[in-house]
């Protein structure tokens, strides 16, 4: 860790030092900015909050959001590879629903906060 001195002095070392080792490890901040940045696509954020309450298949999310499969799948693959959404296979089908981890319920979260909604049957 970088030792800093910094020009005005509002906070006890410590503090800064608590901080300033936060603050360097970018790697944390990457994540959460790769996270944000693949939210910014609104049918995205559509699936991933349908996928919070259910869990579908490729033929049902397109049927609902009036999209095709191909372009479903599309939007599929980065949400499941950050780890939002998890998926299981049944014969030749296979389903997606959102994953029981905090980051995603911290999202599906914020979402419905931001929108004013609430969960179906909450």
């Amino acid at each position: 860790m970088r030792k800093i001195e910094l020009p005005h002095h509002h906070h006890e070392p410590q503090e800064i030092e608590m901080l300033q080792n936060q603050i360097d490890r970018i790697e944390h901040f990457q994540i959460v900015a790769d996270i944000f940045k693949m939210l910014g696509d609104t049918t995205r954020i559509r699936i991933f909050w349908l996928l919070c309450h259910c869990e579908e298949c490729v033929i049902n999310i397109s049927a609902m959001l009036d999209m095709s499969s191909p372009a479903v799948s599309h939007h599929l693959r980065p949400l499941k590879n950050s780890g939002l959404i998890i998926s299981r296979r049944e014969g030749k089908e296979v389903y997606y629903r959102a994953a029981d981890t905090s980051q995603a319920r911290l999202l599906h979260e914020m979402i419905e906060q931001v929108m004013e909604i609430a969960c179906p049957g909450a």
